[in-house]
């Protein structure tokens, strides 16, 4: 028997397989060690296909960077620091800088998080500035894109003479992948800008999916087409994308032009973070990666949708996700008052909402595959989803098929599984 650790919430879950029985998937990326700050800085002083920082900001400048919120994975606090220093030597004053979170319509910061993000270094000297996507006086309308989605975003990006995005890259369900434009919409975006954009994920007339769009796609992706117009808008004068390994450390960082750089990243993301697996097997055991990949159920289903890609229709998946914020939304449960996933479907082409759209593709996965969940969440509610609430791992692997082979997960955020 072989023993490995499964990340969960902060800490993690101990495993014993047989290798007989089970396949380990892992990343050869995860050998990859972390970059120091002169390597970053080496990233910056070469960024891909634009000038330098030093020829695209001056002493006369404002600039605005936009973070990521404490439910992604960016390596942000080393980078930010490394930023706004080189900022600073530049001539921008600390005055005239200001870092704003992209949450999109996820909570606001806490202060404890922006500490983290930003290191107290940073978070006590440059002011920040919370996203409210539900705050129409904090937002600003740039008119309507070509396609008709209304554009409103935090006036705040216009307020300042530049914009810095910053991220890192992963794989997103519908989107293709996180990173990039994404900063912008949905993170800076108002909700129904959000919704306008998300709503392009779905197929209303065919049912299901819209073609093009799903995890690692781009070209021909309607979502990410339709976020990168609202971007485009902004116009950020520079991007810094991450990739991190399973501590959220840096490995890799993709600075420059924001379309270029982002293109560059998903490119290599996609390459280094996908694993050929010869068939589906009947049973899967994932973990998000731990802490912050499952700090609640809407963040741990991307974890649920990748490992999706492994299991055989009608086998079974054990998702390991603490889910200590958690369903992630006060109103998610509403949706699995609906019969079964048409009927939510429905719904949705009527009243659609974001958060629907993530309890659909949830109970379309519930209706195809036996989803065991090693959570924190109330059983009830659990159970409201059409998932099994499980104790524990040991109480979830006990009624599997002994002869039944699977694969074993340990960064299912991370990891896209392809035949």
């Amino acid at each position: 028997m072989t023993e490995i650790k499964l990340g969960y919430g902060n800490g993690s879950l101990p495993f014993q397989y047989d290798e007989a029985r089970y396949q380990l998937l892992t990343l050869d990326s995860d050998a990859e060690t972390p970059l120091t700050d002169v390597e970053i800085g080496d990233a910056l002083n070469a960024p891909i296909q634009s000038p330098p920082l030093e020829d695209l900001f001056s002493s006369d400048d404002s600039v605005l960077l936009v973070v990521s919120d404490a439910t992604r994975a960016t390596a942000s606090a080393q980078i930010l620091n490394l930023l706004v220093r080189r900022l600073i030597q530049i001539g921008v004053s600390p005055a005239n800088l200001a870092i704003i979170f992209a949450t999109g319509i996820h909570r606001p910061v806490t202060p404890a998080e922006k500490l983290e993000l930003l290191t107290p270094f940073i978070a006590q000297r440059v002011k920040t500035i919370d996203h409210l996507a539900h705050d129409p006086a904090s937002m600003i309308s740039l008119g309507t894109t070509e396609r008709g989605t209304p554009v409103e975003v935090n006036r705040a990006l216009k307020d300042f003479s530049h914009v810095i995005i910053t991220g890192a890259i992963g794989f997103h369900y519908f989107a293709g992948f996180t990173g990039g434009r994404k900063s912008i919409c949905p993170g800076l975006a108002s909700s129904r800008t959000i919704e306008a954009t998300h709503r392009l994920a779905m197929d209303f007339d065919a049912g299901g999916r819209r073609a093009g769009v799903g995890t690692g796609l781009l070209e021909g992706n309607a979502v990410h087409e339709e976020c990168e117009r609202v971007a485009a808008l902004i116009a950020p004068r520079f991007c810094v994308n991450s990739i991190v390994d399973d501590r959220g450390r840096a490995v890799r960082i993709y600075a420059g032009d924001w379309r270029a750089a982002h293109y560059q990243g998903c490119a290599d993301y996609f390459a280094s973070h996908s694993k050929m697996i010869g068939t589906k097997r009947p049973v899967v055991i994932v973990s998000c990666g731990g802490a912050p990949y499952d700090i609640n159920l809407i963040q741990a289903h991307k974890a649920l949708d990748l490992a999706a890609h492994a299991c055989s229709d009608g086998g079974t998946i054990i998702l390991l996700a603490q889910c200590p914020d958690g369903l992630g939304h006060p109103t998610f449960l509403k949706w699995f008052d609906e019969q079964d996933a048409h009927s939510l479907e429905i719904r949705l082409r009527h009243s659609y909402e974001v958060n629907g759209q993530t309890a659909w593709s949830l109970l379309e996965k519930a209706e195809r595959y036996r989803i065991q969940l090693v959570s924190d969440l109330p059983p009830e509610a659990v159970r409201q989803m059409r998932l099994t609430p499980a104790s524990s791992l040991a109480d979830a692997v006990v009624n599997l098929d002994a002869a039944a082979e699977g694969y074993v997960i340990q960064r299912g955020s991370a990891l896209l599984p392809i035949i």
